[in-house]
């Protein structure tokens, strides 16, 4: 959890308390003790196959984005088993923790919503307590995973959003939140609903250190670049007009001042609580592209003025801060201001209303080359909606039910991109089915995934993903939709989109639809010529390639029986599987190529013997040990003396019993 302290922290029922799942594949809990060896084993993984894909190539036929020639990644998870569990595993480990603990760039998680409902693929009605504490468990180990420059992105809808605030400002500290974003899931709703309709969903996001956080930029848009135009023939190129002061005056004193006009001689002001965006200075550079300014002591006028921006009196307002006026004034210097003017290429402070009325400031597109931050509404015409999604599993799977809330894959494609660069890890515990890691995947980054229905893995996730890997999946951000773009000789008219254009032709269509002669006027004709378009071709974003390993949760080695309060070994308890469980619990790298040892933390061996342990054992292994090297000797059961013997041998050498000494519990009782 956070380092620091919170001032407002959630409490629930059975909060100290942990939860151990009660049914294979379901959400279905139990409370135990935090000490419960069922809630504290260690799972590894198993991993049972890998799945490679080959990558298209180009062809002639296709427009290509530089997405397409990424490097399809390789080394990727997908997992069948419980969350929590897949996440003990990732955090401890020793060969995962050393691979995913502090290495994932973005989690994004869309939990079960806990809505009381009962969908066909996941339940998702589970007791608020319940669901706290199964969060809460999960975000701290999320946390754990978390770069120091990452960021978590938790889905919700209004059900738990407001506790899942808090509970995340006490597991990654109030200051570490970056934003509350709405997702608008629905274009439109049924009209029976006697309240709301529901439209929205919550994205909330935090980092792991807000310090080393930033948001990557959102391309721009041919409408936001249609609102640049190039009146004046500027060199550098097409600019809109932006407010000419910046607000704060009675923090900036000193940029509060006049400003001559060049064709009307009027002196301007900044307005009311504003400044001029730049210093005298620069200023006076600027002015100088219209004529000869120069700095001079301010008039009584002028002081009147400025004191009534300062909010306080002339006698109190800067002398030393100067006007920028004309070096005279007169007819001879207007007209001058007007050849200016109509001579075109403006500095970036300029007249508008034909040159007589007040003051803008050039923003020019060159400049916005960068992208454009993201806000905090996602609308559904930019990154697709509920109906959209279930198109997109229904073309995947034609005979399939879709899943009942699947999230379109433009929504991650925006997440993923504003949290991520090529070759970053994302991971997405709740699979579902499958999305994150298919656009993951498709954007060229690394990616785990964990579902816990096997049913979902079966039917949904793994063939989604195969279909990926193997260029078999054509929806989606796979293909980016060709954009209606200019069809004109000369351009469009200034300010026009293409967009806004074909809507003009798409008015003036049904306008003139009754009436034939009309569409024969040559006005009509010219009109629309002056904003033809056409509509470029698909984009193709992905080729196929990469692959993913398909791993699952070790079985569970240790029980508990409440009758006895004992600790008990399990069925699957032995072979591998039990070496594997050892190693895991005890923090030991296992070494299957070793001939003697089972595992390696340091200098120390681990050796897992079932059955007993005795001196001649011991005196065996021993003789293997390196002189630096000490042994840990994990078994079933443990000859009386052996112990003190191992420890007589010095190096740190020790018996573990399994499993009394790896889960010492008992009901009840501090250990």
């Amino acid at each position: 959890m956070s380092s620091k302290p919170q001032k407002l922290e959630l409490t629930w029922f059975n909060k100290d308390k942990a939860l151990i799942p009660t049914e294979n594949g379901k959400y279905g809990y139990t409370w135990v003790e935090s000490k419960d060896p069922r809630y504290c084993e260690t799972h590894t993984l198993i991993v049972d196959e890998v799945v490679c894909g080959t990558q298209t190539p180009k062809s002639d036929k296709n427009t290509y984005s530089e997405r397409a020639d990424l490097s399809p990644t390789e080394h990727n998870l997908l997992i069948l088993g419980e969350s929590g569990d897949a996440l003990e595993a990732l955090t401890r480990v020793p060969e995962l923790s050393e691979e995913y603990v502090g290495q994932v760039k973005c989690v994004y998680i869309d939990p079960p919503f806990n809505t009381a409902q009962t969908f066909p693929n996941y339940e998702d009605n589970l007791e608020h307590s319940i669901w706290l504490t199964m969060m809460r468990d999960r975000l701290v180990h999320l946390r754990q995973l978390l770069s120091d420059d990452g960021t978590i992105w938790v889905h919700l809808d209004d059900v738990e959003h407001h506790r899942m605030r808090v509970l995340m400002d006490e597991i990654f500290g109030s200051g570490n939140f970056v934003a509350d974003i709405t997702w608008e899931k629905s274009y439109g709703g049924k009209n029976d609903s006697s309240r709301f309709i529901n439209s929205t969903d919550h994205i909330i996001v935090y980092a792991k250190s807000a310090a080393s956080v930033s948001m990557n930029r959102l391309p721009r848009s041919a409408a936001m670049n249609a609102r640049y135009s190039n009146p004046d023939n500027d060199p550098l190129g097409p600019w809109k007009g932006d407010n000419a002061y910046a607000p704060g005056s009675t923090t900036h004193p000193g940029m509060v001042y006049g400003v001559q006009h060049p064709i009307t001689g009027e002196m301007v002001y900044p307005r009311n609580g504003t400044h001029w965006v730049y210093g005298q200075e620069k200023m006076l550079e600027i002015m100088r592209g219209w004529g000869d300014y120069r700095l001079v002591s301010p008039t009584e006028d002028s002081l009147q003025v400025r004191a009534s921006l300062l909010s306080t009196t002339p006698e109190e307002v800067d002398r030393g801060v100067l006007d920028i006026v004309l070096s005279k004034w007169g007819p001879e210097i207007a007209e001058a201001g007007r050849s200016r003017y109509a001579k075109g290429e403006w500095p970036i402070y300029y007249p508008t209303r034909g040159g007589v009325g007040g003051f803008n400031l050039k923003r020019y597109l060159a400049d916005m080359d960068k992208g454009t931050p993201p806000t905090t509404l996602f609308e559904w015409t930019d990154v697709g909606h509920s109906d959209g999604a279930k198109k997109e599993i229904k073309l995947l799977f034609p005979n399939k039910t879709p899943f009942a809330t699947p999230k379109p894959e433009r929504l991650l494609e925006r997440i993923i991109h504003l949290s991520t660069e090529p070759g970053d890890l994302v991971l997405d515990i709740f699979g579902g089915s499958g999305t994150t890691a298919a656009v993951a995947h498709k954007m060229g980054r690394r990616w785990v995934i964990c579902e816990l229905v096997e049913d979902n893995v079966e039917k949904f996730l793994r063939p989604r993903l195969e279909k990926v890997v193997n260029d078999n999946d054509p929806g989606g951000i796979t293909r980016s939709r060709g954009e209606r773009v200019d069809n004109t000789e000369d351009g469009l008219p200034d300010g026009l989109s293409a967009e806004e254009a074909q809507r003009l032709t798409s008015l003036i269509n049904k306008a003139l639809k009754s009436h034939e002669e009309l569409k024969k006027e040559p006005a009509i004709k010219a009109l629309k010529n002056l904003v033809k378009t056409k509509k470029s071709k698909d984009t193709v974003n992905w080729r196929g390639g990469g692959g993913f390993r398909v791993a699952r949760l070790s079985p569970s080695c240790f029980d508990y029986d409440p009758r006895l309060n004992l600790v008990t070994l399990t069925d699957e308890a032995t072979g591998a599987t039990l070496i594997r469980s050892v190693a895991a619990n005890l923090n030991f790298r296992l070494t299957p190529e070793d001939r003697y040892f089972h595992g390696i933390r340091g200098l120390m061996r681990l050796v897992v013997v079932e059955g007993r342990l005795d001196k001649c054992k011991v005196d065996d292994l021993m003789a293997h040990l390196k002189e630096d090297e000490g042994l840990t000797i994990a078994a079933t059961e443990i000859e009386d003396g052996v112990r003190q013997y191992l420890r007589s041998l010095g190096r740190g050498c020790r018996a573990v019993h399994i499993p009394n000494d790896i889960f010492p519990y008992r009901a009840g009782k501090e250990n």
